[in-house]
Formats: C-alpha cells, sequence, structure tokens
C-alpha cells in the first residue's frame, strides 16, 4: 500500500523556521523524484521545490530560494523540506510528492501557518 505520510507543520511567527517532513512507504522510493507543493484556498497548487531520484539536483520556485532546502534520505524512505525566514506569504497547506514521469504519489497535506 502506498502512503506518503507528512509532518512538521505548525504555526510559527514571521521570520521562524519549520522543518517539513514525508515519510513515505509501499513503492521504490529511490526511483522516484520528490517534490514539494503549497496551496491556498482558491489557488492552484504551487510547486516548490523537487529534488531528483539521487539527490544530485534541486530545483526552488523564486520566492523561495536560499531560504527552503529540500533534502532526501533513499535509505530512511524521507523526504525534507527546511523552511527559513518564513512569512505570512508562507501560509499554505504543503503536500509532499513522490514523481515518476507523470505520474505521482502525494501525502496528505500538513498545514503552514505564518503569523504577521
Amino acid at each position: 500500500q502506498v502512503q506518503l505520510v507528512e509532518s512538521g507543520g505548525g504555526l510559527v511567527q514571521n521570520g521562524g523556521s519549520l522543518r517539513l517532513s514525508c515519510t513515505v512507504s509501499g513503492f521504490s522510493y529511490r526511483l522516484f523524484d520528490a517534490e514539494w507543493y503549497r496551496q491556498v484556498p482558491g489557488r492552484e497548487r504551487e510547486l516548490v521545490a523537487r529534488i531528483t531520484s539521487s539527490g544530485d539536483n534541486t530545483n526552488y520556485t523564486d520566492s523561495v530560494k536560499g531560504r527552503f532546502t529540500i533534502s532526501r534520505d533513499n535509505a530512511k524512505k524521507t523526504m525534507s523540506l527546511q523552511m527559513n525566514n518564513l512569512t505570512p506569504e508562507d501560509t499554505a497547506m504543503y503536500y509532499c510528492c513522490a514523481r515518476w514521469g507523470v505520474n505521482g504519489y502525494w501525502g496528505q497535506g500538513t498545514q503552514v501557518t505564518v503569523s504577521s
């Protein structure tokens, strides 16, 4: 059974930090790229960060560059998103995703709220 379980969301003050984690099971995670998305009600889901299956390459949306860091541990079947210098504009539901081509497995989401 495929499962992706996020943790680490919560309420933080402007300028604070959070670390999101996602633990996966039920598939060959090492073959999949890992991604973090976020979504605000009424808006499209936004790709925040991506890391390749090997961990050699990462990409970030412009608004989080220099503040967020994506990482993965294929042995532990986890992906993480370290978020620093958070602002209220980062408030959203965050989702982890394991992607192989056009196919993706999704977590249930974890809420991040940044107070001003």
